[in-house]
């Protein structure tokens, strides 16, 4: 029998960055997919010849996955969008305010209005998102900003950075933090879709000699005096036991808690009961041709919603077709799948009449999990992991898992975190041994 140093249940992002920062550190480790392929909710589908992404998926160049990438050497070719596009306010696209000249012919803003906005615009980038305190959004929204209109612009903007709508929870920190990544470098929209993200990863952890093994059902976290022994996976045909005492769990908190027992007597039932997902419906297109040839992005104020071209600036088919992405954010509530498909085709019909006569392929996602948790009003435990404070040799990486870091980043961050403490466990019992 094999035996590992390590193990990583999850072939995420989050799992493959743990996995391969555990075998930089020359330790022999195995990754468990319960899928048949690695890449979770960042792989990409290919549909008549356009490469969809679950959702929409930018690469924040400010962010932690865009620096551990290039750490990697990993090749990332696409593009960046300009930040000037469309507003749409009652139904109507009119130019979004986004630079000088447009906001001061904004028909959405009073003279007082875009004065504040302007002023508001200026100094974002100076404010230090760690004095700004545990307050929501909204409080620091209200607090900060006079005019109704400049507040529901604000929204959107933050909104769409952040893919959240959770605006009385929502810690203002984080989410400026965000804002301000994507004020200063913008994104970068991949040519080929996450998926060559994935790939490379995949490839570069296999180098580095970590086992990927596929189609593995991870079933139990075995422990025993609370710490790690094993784990028991299922097959498709064979039960089998992996004998090892460090894990990292990069899956979600949900799935976790399945893993383990008497879990509820962990804080693991806390980052569960206490988790508020972030939650959208997205609509990817491909198209033959724009009908509004220059309308590449858009974003609701009065409703939760974006619209992007992605083909503005990545390659996403082969024959000159274009990918466009729609999304609307939705609460933890709950959404109907039916209306929220309507809303994202209106929002179409106003940035893109006639744009059904032109789809090749279509993609349609009611109820995607954007992200499993992020920092917000509420948590009893502020930053969840590295480890489990209650299981020695567990720890956890995810979206989920993020010390103020959101989405993607959040991932890569929390799965090199978790490889971190890990390894430094490792060496107190190389030390202690010594001794």
């Amino acid at each position: 029998m094999q035996t590992f140093d390590a193990a990583v249940i999850g072939g995420g992002i989050a799992g493959l960055i743990a996995a391969i920062e555990l075998a930089k550190a020359n330790k022999q480790v195995v990754l468990l997919e319960k899928a048949s392929k690695a890449g979770g909710r960042a792989i990409t589908i290919d549909k008549n010849g356009a490469r969809f992404n679950l959702g929409g998926h930018a690469l924040y160049k400010e962010g932690e996955a865009y620096s551990i990438f290039q750490e990697y050497g990993l090749k990332l070719p696409g593009g960046s969008p300009k930040g000037s596009g469309a507003a749409i306010w009652n139904n109507k696209a009119v130019p979004l305010p986004g630079d000088p000249l447009t906001l001061l012919s904004s028909r959405l803003l009073s003279w007082r209005g875009k004065v504040e906005l302007g002023k508001l615009m200026a100094k974002l980038g100076q404010i230090n998102p760690n004095t700004l305190g545990r307050i929501s959004l909204r409080e620091w929204a209200e607090q900060t900003i006079h005019n109704p209109m400049v507040r529901h612009i604000v929204y959107a903007i933050f909104r769409t950075s952040t893919y959240s709508r959770d605006i009385d929870y929502q810690l203002i920190g984080p989410v400026l933090q965000q804002v301000q990544r994507a004020l200063k470098s913008g994104v970068l929209y991949i040519d080929g879709g996450w998926q060559t993200i994935i790939d490379q990863l995949r490839d570069h952890a296999i180098r580095l000699g970590v086992a990927i093994k596929q189609n593995s059902n991870v079933v139990e976290i075995s422990q025993l005096n609370g710490a790690v022994t094993g784990l028991q996976l299922t097959g498709s045909e064979t039960s089998e036991t992996i004998n090892v005492h460090q894990v990292i769990a990069a899956i979600p908190p949900t799935d976790l808690r399945r893993l383990i027992r008497d879990a509820d007597q962990t804080v693991i039932a806390r980052w569960v009961n206490e988790a508020r997902p972030i939650m959208a419906a997205c609509l990817d297109l491909c198209l033959k041709k724009l009908p509004v040839a220059n309308r590449h992005f858009a974003l609701g104020i009065d409703q939760p919603v974006f619209f992007s071209n992605h083909s503005r600036v990545a390659k996403l088919t082969e024959n000159g077709t274009i990918v466009v992405h729609l999304i609307k954010y939705n609460d933890i509530s709950g959404n109907d799948s039916k209306s929220d498909e309507k809303l994202l085709e209106q929002t179409m019909d106003i940035l893109h009449p006639n744009w059904r006569q032109e789809v090749v392929a279509r993609q349609y996602l009611p109820a995607i999990t954007v992200a499993h948790d992020y920092a917000h009003i509420g948590r009893t435990v502020p930053q969840p992991g590295p480890a489990v404070p209650e299981i020695l040799g567990l720890y956890v990486a995810g979206d989920w898992a993020g010390h103020n870091e959101l989405l993607a980043d959040a991932a890569a961050a929390s799965g090199k975190r978790a490889a971190g403490a890990l390894l430094q466990q490792l060496t107190r019992k190389d030390v202690y041994h010594v001794v």
